[in-house]
């Protein structure tokens, strides 16, 4: 497992602390952040690149 050092503003500290007191059980800001990029990537990789997507409407 690799180590980042992520800097993000208060307000988004304080957003990402409201989001994990309204889960349930204790939820640490890594676990959440770490699951929030799995949710984004798997969103993403679901959804076709916009360059497939020009070339699919010109086939």
């Amino acid at each position: 497992m690799d180590r980042i050092n992520l800097r993000l503003s208060a307000e988004t500290f304080r957003a990402v602390d409201e989001a994990r007191g309204r889960r349930a059980g204790n939820v640490s800001r890594n676990t959440w952040i770490a699951e929030a990029i799995e949710e984004k990537l798997a969103r993403e990789s679901a959804q076709p690149r916009v360059d497939e997507v020009g070339q699919a409407a010109n086939a």
